[in-house]
């Protein structure tokens, strides 16, 4: 079947969204899960890698902060949590975090600021001005991060295959749609798109292996034959081999792995 992003900013009802066509498609309904299987599994505090995904980039960099290697961390969790799919997945750059696997379903929920603000407002005992206030800052930041992070702004709806405004649209009809999108033979996993999705998962488990080395050599994969691809120089290379050598005796998936000197093609 399908996998199914819904990105959304605070207050805006992704998260009843999420959980509701997960219920109704009988998939799983992930989120904060992601954050805790990184935590755990590569042994780094949650806070900083909610730090990592909320933060604006100054703040990180000030912080000493290594913004990419905690999302090499998240992006790793995350494709090994969904490579099973069935899945609905609610929370940040999921929608980016999974490019390239044609059966994601990619959606955006919006809402009007007024309404987002009345319900922070509520939920936290303040006024409406101080509550449009944190939303429109906490808005400006996710598109900053998005940005920095990947050159692409959050609400750009050409990144999305359907983009909900639940005003005139309530959230129930916005389940519908999604559900209804979600049994559309083009958002069903193939065998192709599968071994894609697999591939990624496996790319981001070779990344994270080698991040102590090079935090910003690239990896690709197809059909378990990965490149790392490094520009950190000839020390680098030689290191990076070494470990793609223990890698390749230790991680059964691997077919072929390579390390490459250079960067890696465009699209790759």
């Amino acid at each position: 079947m399908a996998i199914i992003t819904i990105s959304r900013g605070s207050y805006s009802r992704g998260k009843e969204v999420a959980e509701t066509v997960a219920a109704r498609l009988g998939y799983k309904c992930i989120s904060r899960d992601v954050l805790l299987d990184a935590s755990k599994r590569f042994n780094i505090p949650e806070v900083k890698l909610i730090r990592a995904i909320h933060d604006a980039p100054s703040l990180l960099r000030r912080m000493g902060h290594d913004r990419n290697a905690y999302m090499a961390y998240i992006r790793s969790a995350m494709t090994w949590r969904v490579r099973e799919d069935n899945i609905v997945y609610h929370g940040l750059a999921g929608h980016i975090l999974l490019q390239g696997v044609s059966h994601v379903l990619k959606v955006r929920i919006i809402a009007d600021i007024e309404n987002r603000a009345a319900a922070e407002a509520a939920r936290e005992g303040i006024s409406l001005e101080k509550a449009r206030e944190l939303l429109v800052k906490d808005d400006e930041e996710r598109r900053r991060w998005s940005q920095s992070l990947y050159g692409k702004d959050p609400w750009d709806c050409h990144l999305y295959d359907l983009v909900f405004h639940v005003n005139k649209l309530s959230t129930d009809d916005a389940v519908d749609f999604i559900c209804q999108a979600a049994e559309l033979p083009q958002f069903h996993a193939t065998e192709t798109s599968q071994q894609k999705m697999e591939d990624l998962a496996l790319a981001c488990r070779i990344k994270t292996a080698i991040i102590d080395v090079d935090k910003d050599a690239d990896v690709t994969c197809e059909y378990g034959n990965l490149i790392i691809y490094s520009q950190a120089g000839e020390r680098a290379v030689r290191k990076l081999e070494k470990r793609a050598a223990a890698l390749l005796g230790e991680v059964s998936e691997i077919n072929n792995l390579e390390v490459h000197e250079g960067k890696a093609p465009a699209g790759a």
